[in-house]
């Protein structure tokens, strides 16, 4: 029953998934993610229900458009793709519970921050504002949800000042760095923290920043080492933000007992 239930919750991904690929490709150019339906963006033929089948429809099509045979972005693919493995995943996790929805919700999310932030270095203000009032209502309603602690490690997570916290240190952390930076980082990546703590609380926005950073730095050095010399190019920061904050979610607090614990044990505390 429960390999069932995982693959319904990898079905029900995959649904996701393509509406998710309608908001990357349609928000950033203010159109809307209703109107007009679904069409192929070379000649504009609307498509049909058998062409709109998350995977196998591009499987069947071979990654091309039924009716003028232009080619299509396999991002579409990938991204039902991952949608689908991720709220398996979350199933197999979480179960049936009020986190599985909270859960598939960010996730949703950050997978249209990362998708829009890689494609066009931009982190979308009609994204971010509604899911920060949506991620403050979360973090209030699962303060009435036993959070996981640990004998190292304890800290007062039931409140809603913790939220706060969370969200006004994310902002005001990449706030002070923008302005340092000089437009080295984007205001999009203020808000964005601003989100990410009122997602995760305090400390556990420390942990998503320090994530996004380092993972940052690991692929920016790959990337700049890969490059030609000479040419450089921006790298969006939404992308490592999004992943570290689902991690964060996920296993943040794993992550803070197994640091806390490994600095008490060189102190010799533990």
């Amino acid at each position: 029953m429960e390999a069932f239930l995982i693959f319904l919750f990898f079905l029900l991904g995959l649904g996701i998934g393509s509406f998710l690929n309608v908001c990357i490709d349609r928000l950033p150019r203010n159109e809307s993610i209703i109107n007009p339906p679904s069409h192929c963006e070379a000649c504009g033929h609307r498509l049909a229900a058998k062409d709109l089948i998350p995977l196998f429809s591009y499987l069947w099509l071979k990654g091309k458009c039924r009716y003028c045979g232009t080619s299509i972005s396999r991002k579409l693919f990938f991204v039902e793709l991952a949608s689908g493995a991720i709220c398996a995943f979350l199933c197999w996790k979480y179960g049936l519970s009020p986190e599985l929805g909270a859960m598939i919700f960010y996730a949703a999310l950050f997978t249209v921050i990362f998708m829009v932030d890689l494609e066009k270095g931009i982190i979308l203000n009609k994204v971010v504002y509604p899911a920060m009032a949506i991620a403050f209502i979360l973090s209030v309603l699962q303060i009435q949800l036993e959070l996981p602690q640990s004998e190292l490690f304890r800290w007062p997570v039931e409140d809603i000042a913790n939220v706060a916290m969370g969200g006004g240190v994310g902002f005001l952390f990449f706030f002070v760095l923008a302005v340092a930076s000089r437009g080295g980082m984007g205001w999009g990546d203020v808000k964005l923290a601003g989100l990410i703590g009122l997602a995760t609380g305090f400390p556990m926005v420390l942990v998503a920043i320090v994530l996004g950073a380092g993972l940052g730095a690991i692929v920016g050095v790959v990337l700049m080492a890969a490059r030609k010399k000479g040419r450089k190019s921006p790298i969006p920061f939404g992308p490592f933000l999004s992943v570290a904050t689902m991690v964060t979610l996920i296993w943040g607090y794993d992550i803070l007992n197994w640091y806390m614990g490994l600095n008490w044990h060189f102190l010799g505390i533990v």
